[in-house]
């Protein structure tokens, strides 16, 4: 029997959260009720009540609904949850957490729940469940349930919902009970089909090397998770084979990881490689959602949710420039390799993103910036060649060993 952490607003979904815990109960599990609320007392008595985090987030109750600002309540019980459901944690009174809300229960929970670490269940049902949801997953394993109608009120969509999301918790901390410990040293890596055959081939090395790998997909998010797990100290290097993060961040597609891409690795001093993989791309959503000013530019729908866009020769020139740049600012160990005979499966002679001058602005530009000391390996073969796989796993895993 696990206890899972129930948190949110008692005050105006009390009715909601009652039938959320009587359905962990009727499923085995013990719950732990954390209330958020402000405005009203709670319609039932919690565990942990909200006087608890108001304080934990440096103010009181009292204060909060004297002073009657919605956003100031907002912050100061988002941080004493966090403060509470860390502590929790720390002292392993939960096994899983769960919560329901509107935009506010929303980042509070969110809020509560980005300290605990991958792997540890959190659900949230919740009214944002849909379009760009970053701001409340963040880099971590939340699993996010739309609530499909307001949660304001029991009815016979929404006792099903929370039924369902409670079962879900259930199962996750069900499943906890039977985790095998691994200690490999773990390794991150960065893929998309573009470049999956290469990935393959380089993790067979870097697991025959005695590391567990976890590659993250290059679209954003998973760059995004990528680094701030890095922050973690979870990795012994980072195989960052495809970085076309960049390319989006430079286009203003939606697929960027932001200003801090590449930058996680070299700050902590962990050995890392560098490839501009998929350089030769930006990645858009639908055809439609595609600025006007990149009209008249060659374009490759990869599939239903991903249309391509074939870098320039002066893109490449500036996204070269950048990626050095983010090179020549790590304290650790670190190589760059570059496949001079293409950086997708579409930069391929014969395939539709083959465009030498373009790919070649790219090297240019990271031979002239990056700074002596860092070692540039260049190698006459296409990003997905085995060959070239191989001799950049076994780089990384020189570099670990220094």
């Amino acid at each position: 029997m696990g206890t899972i952490a129930v948190l949110g607003a008692l005050d105006t979904k009390g009715a909601e959260f009652a039938h959320l815990v009587k359905s962990i109960h009727s499923r085995g599990q013990q719950s732990l009720v954390i209330d958020t609320s402000v405005i009203e007392p709670p319609t039932f008595r919690p565990d942990i009540p909200a006087e608890t985090l108001a304080q934990a987030g440096g103010s009181s109750l009292h204060a909060l609904r004297q002073h009657a600002d919605r956003g100031e309540a907002m912050r100061v019980m988002a941080l004493g949850a966090a403060s509470c459901v860390n502590e929790l944690y720390a002292a392993k009174r939960i096994d899983g957490i769960i919560g329901m809300g509107g935009s506010g229960g929303s980042s509070i929970f969110a809020t509560a729940v980005r300290a605990l670490p991958v792997g540890f269940p959190k659900v949230l049902v919740t009214t944002l469940a849909s379009g760009d949801t970053r701001s409340l997953v963040g880099v971590k394993d939340l699993v996010l349930i739309p609530s499909v109608v307001d949660i304001a009120g029991l009815n016979r969509i929404s006792r099903q919902i929370i039924q369902n999301a409670a079962g879900a918790m259930c199962g996750m901390v069900d499943a906890r009970s039977g985790e095998v410990a691994i200690d490999k040293p773990l390794i991150a890596a960065t893929m998309l089909g573009n470049t999956t055959q290469a990935m393959d081939v380089a993790r067979e090395v870097l697991e025959s090397g005695g590391f567990e790998v976890l590659v993250f997909h290059a679209i954003g998010a998973g760059g995004c998770t990528l680094e701030g797990l890095v922050e973690e100290d979870l990795f012994a290097g980072v195989f960052d084979l495809t970085t076309t993060e960049l390319a989006a961040d430079l286009t203003s597609s939606p697929m960027t990881a932001g200003p801090d891409r590449m930058k996680a690795a070299g700050r902590k001093g962990i050995p890392q490689i560098i490839v501009p993989g998929c350089l030769d791309f930006a990645i858009f959503r639908h055809p439609e959602s595609i600025p006007e000013k990149y009209n008249g530019r060659l374009f490759y729908p990869w599939n239903m949710e991903a249309t391509l866009m074939r870098t320039t020769p002066e893109e490449n020139r500036e996204l070269g420039y950048l990626l050095a740049g983010r090179a020549n600012e790590a304290t650790g160990s670190l190589a760059v390799l570059l496949p001079l005979r293409g950086l997708s499966l579409l930069d391929l002679e014969g395939q539709p993103f083959w465009w030498p001058e373009a790919d070649q602005a790219l090297f240019d530009a990271i031979r002239q910036r990056l700074r002596p000391g860092i070692p540039l390996i260049e190698m006459e073969t296409h990003i997905n060649d085995p060959a070239f796989a191989r001799r950049a796993a076994q780089t990384l895993l020189e570099l670990i060993r220094l």
